[in-house]
């Protein structure tokens, strides 16, 4: 297994695969109402078996190169030990289009330390160099402060907001589209 080191903190990004199901699960009970205030992972992944098919979708799209999914791990080394505490995602990628939506969830107890940041660098990096993707985006919830600050560290620009158009636990979000193109990424990142 391969692991990027996130920094002198001890954070690692590793592949997240149905075979840490239990893990993930149990990332998913100690965060599960902060997670949950946002995304429909913790209501997708209530016991062993649906936190197993959660990732197997994944897998699934990382297979057809449809999507990926990463975790964040503290504490561990070179790809061994150490806590799940959250993940980035391309929860969508369309490589003839060049596209793709990123993603992220983090625990409680792993607020703060710049690891959604750090993390999604090097997937957006990832993209846009390694496999030549123009365009990544990133929807996020208008009312979550957190996401849409990652947003502008990553260097995005806001391109709207997309009027209560998520439906989730029987309510209605507005959610707002960021974006960042090939040639602001590299110029960001270079300059």
């Amino acid at each position: 297994m391969f692991a990027i080191s996130l920094g002198d903190d001890g954070a690692e990004l590793r592949p997240l695969e149905p075979w840490q199901a239990e893990e993930f699960l149990a990332h998913m009970d100690r965060g599960r109402e902060y997670i949950g205030k946002y995304i429909a992972f913790p209501d997708k992944s209530t016991d062993l078996e649906s936190s197993r098919a959660c990732l197997q979708s994944y897998a699934d799209k990382a297979a057809a190169d449809t999507g990926r999914i990463w975790g964040i791990w503290l504490g561990g080394s070179g790809g061994r030990g150490g806590t799940l505490v959250g993940g980035v995602l391309f929860r969508t990628m369309d490589a003839p289009q060049g596209t793709a939506e990123a993603g992220c969830w983090l625990e409680p107890s792993a607020v703060g330390k710049g690891l959604i940041t750090r993390a999604a660098r090097v997937v957006i990096d990832w993209a846009i160099e390694e496999r030549g993707f123009h365009r990544v985006e990133w929807l996020v919830s208008d009312e979550n402060a957190a996401s849409i600050a990652v947003a502008r560290r990553l260097g995005m620009t806001k391109e709207g907001t997309l009027r209560e158009s998520y439906l989730y636990r029987g309510r209605r979000s507005s959610m707002e589209v960021w974006s960042v193109l090939a040639h602001e990424w590299r110029a960001a990142r270079d300059g």
